[in-house]
């Protein structure tokens, strides 16, 4: 409890934090132990370390490998109440959030951390036909479609129904798109190699699809053309300058070019959580929160947006990522402002210390850019790994992943194959095995 002036206790001031992600997980941790009352609310209970999602999918990591519960990570700052619950609506006036259970809670000062959701551009009916990239169940459901298509393949009596199982679309060349191509290209080439008596499984066909002239348009174009290069060894097929006209049960429509396929993933683009539209203040195209140079919304110095949610641009007005890196920084820089009770005034801008970017091809291939320097090949590659690997929380995270990074270098192969759902015996037929 915090005192007034004439000493008189008063009831702790009561910061509620959305979203237990990178953004709202630094916040927590930077006003842990203070007198502050902290409540962190999530839908779900566990920090996710989402640059390693996608290893959960092409199943090289199991999911507690990249995910810790919340409350273990916050169990040791006294005043931090964790809640799982869902949020509907935020009050900025009357200074209330709403859950999905009828429930109500006030605030003093309020962080608005809430993640991202995959982006279809208006084509709403193609979430029906492809998979995203976003949770745990995400990296689930992909894992499984993976695995399963090659089983499916297996079963065909005819060539063609197999290429429908053995035709994999990801469609978005950022980092997600060309780190999942890269590994579902290796878990072909390499991991399920001998595994299969009917198919090839490296005939495999991994197309990455990109609407722009070249993919990890993030990075500079040396390092964009080396992964490229370094794609295309892998038999990736990399098609730029392409719009996506359909995509359907049978597969998908690029330009003219029909694909067929029953693996479609959709890796393009991203857009804010749909509970931002009820603060009514201006948002950018992506649905994310505009807010002023100390992170919080106009009219409102006690609301903050940081995150996946702001939109946020550094000195040359480009708008920053939507990175952890980022995240982390816009966390910290957060928790110096409640702590030290700056008035909106008296608030230093927000800056953002680019400490470069990574990005891996396969095994042993990467690239990076920190500051004016660009590197490739192996050495990004394990950069890529140490700094993933100090990211990651928890002790036991770091070192499970690790066993499992060199027992795949070694070995090539994927510890979790696992499959849970039985194979829909409509939808393929056993070959003849006269």
């Amino acid at each position: 409890m915090k005192k007034n002036e004439r000493g008189l206790r008063m009831a702790s001031t009561k910061v509620i934090i959305l979203g237990g992600g990178f953004a709202g997980l630094n916040i927590a941790k930077s006003l842990g132990n203070t007198s502050f009352d902290v409540w962190l609310i999530d839908k779900t209970n566990h920090h996710l370390f989402q640059p390693l999602l996608y290893e959960v999918a092409t199943a090289a990591l199991s999911p507690a490998d990249i995910a810790v519960p919340i409350r273990e990570i916050l169990a040791r700052y006294k005043n931090i109440n964790v809640l799982m619950g869902e949020i509907v609506s935020i009050d900025k006036d009357k200074r209330i959030v709403s859950l999905r259970n009828g429930e109500f809670i006030g605030f003093d000062y309020l962080v608005i951390a809430l993640g991202s959701q995959s982006s279809y551009y208006g084509h709403d009916d193609w979430k029906d036909f492809s998979l995203g990239l976003k949770n745990l169940d995400d990296a689930l459901k992909i894992r499984e479609q993976i695995l399963l298509s090659f089983e499916k393949a297996e079963r065909c009596d005819n060539r063609s129904k197999a290429s429908e199982y053995l035709n994999f679309v990801i469609i978005g060349g950022g980092p997600k798109g060309t780190e999942m191509a890269g590994a579902i290209a290796e878990i072909a080439d390499k991991t399920m190699i001998h595994n299969f008596r009917h198919i090839d499984p490296a005939q495999a066909k991994i197309f990455l699809i990109e609407r722009l002239p070249r993919i990890l348009s993030s990075f500079p174009e040396p390092l964009s053309r080396k992964a490229h290069v370094y794609l295309e060894k892998l038999n990736v097929r990399v098609m730029t300058e392409v719009q996506i006209s359909q995509i359907s049960k049978q597969g998908v429509l690029i330009d003219k070019t029909f694909i067929p396929s029953q693996n479609v993933f959709w890796l393009a683009g991203d857009t804010a959580s749909p509970i931002l539209q009820t603060l009514g203040v201006p948002l950018d195209r992506q649905g994310r929160v505009i807010v002023d140079s100390d992170l919080s919304i106009s009219g409102h110095p006690e609301i903050f947006v940081i995150g996946d949610a702001a939109s946020v641009q550094d000195h040359l007005g480009v708008a920053l990522p939507a990175m952890a890196p980022v995240a982390i920084q816009q966390g910290k820089y957060l928790g110096k402002i409640l702590k030290h009770h700056l008035e909106k005034k008296n608030r230093k801008p927000f800056h953002y210390n680019d400490k470069g970017m990574l990005a891996v091809i396969g095994k042993t291939k990467g690239i990076g850019t920190f500051r004016n320097f660009q590197f490739s090949g192996f050495f990004a590659w394990t950069i890529w790994g140490i700094v993933h690997l100090l990211f990651l929380t928890g002790f036991r995270n770091r070192l499970s992943v690790l066993l499992q990074w060199l027992f795949s270098f070694i070995t090539n192969k994927r510890g979790a194959r696992l499959i849970y759902r039985s194979i829909d015996e409509d939808q393929s037929k056993k070959v003849n095995t006269n």
